[in-house]
């Protein structure tokens, strides 16, 4: 019985630290490197990807303004690279320990800048709602700077899964809606919306709940 359970406390360890590795469990506080009073260190591998999806950023905006209608592949590709980065550098944090201060930092702001680089060209070529887009782009901007605020106050907090999940609809309407038209980008960027702000409402809770218990 012993046996037993040590080998069922061994495969719930793998399996954690597989959910962990990959990103499904974000239980637990946040890296001491990402906290508040800790050095920057900027040259690392996970900082690498964040300062190539920062660089990417003006590429992207010159190739989509210069399309025409919006509707640029070239565009639309780069778009999706700097969206998926954001996992990569997080996995490979993950995977080295190579966790810093600057990763903490720069990570939410290329997110919320990534968002609002394609809010800007779906607004100037109204691929999407304008109203919608002008909602979401005010969440982001409320989002950054609460982020920011948390940052400096209490170190990194942890974002819930309402605001994860807020992100898929969100970059994946912009994405499409630079490949073609259809309603249904539509209806993906207001469900996005809709769940980014429920996710931002949770986000100022635990906010809270944290600067009280500091």
């Amino acid at each position: 019985m012993a046996r037993s359970r040590g080998q069922s406390f061994r495969i719930g360890g793998r399996r954690k630290g597989f959910r962990r590795q990959f990103g499904f469990d974000r239980s637990g506080p946040p890296p001491r490197q990402t906290r508040p009073g800790q050095p920057l260190r900027p040259w690392t591998i996970p900082n690498a990807v964040g300062y190539v999806r920062l660089a990417a950023l003006p590429v992207f905006l010159y190739l989509a303004f210069s399309s025409g209608d919006g509707r640029d592949p070239a565009a639309a590709a780069i778009f999706v690279a700097i969206a998926i980065g954001d996992y990569v550098d997080g996995f490979l944090a993950r995977a080295t320990g190579q966790y810093s201060r600057m990763g903490a930092l720069l990570d939410p702001i290329v997110d919320r800048l990534t968002i609002l680089c394609g809010a800007a060209v779906c607004w100037h070529f109204e691929l999407l709602p304008r109203w919608a887009l002008a909602v979401l782009a005010a969440r982001e901007v409320v989002t950054l700077l609460l982020a920011q605020l948390a940052l400096r106050r209490v170190g990194e907090l942890e974002i819930n899964w309402i605001g994860r999940i807020a992100v898929w609809p969100t970059m994946a309407a912009i994405f499409f809606a630079m490949i073609s038209e259809s309603a249904v980008w539509d209806g993906m960027l207001i469900v996005g919306v809709v769940l980014g702000i429920l996710g931002t409402v949770a986000y100022v809770r635990t906010g809270i709940r944290e600067l009280a218990t500091t």
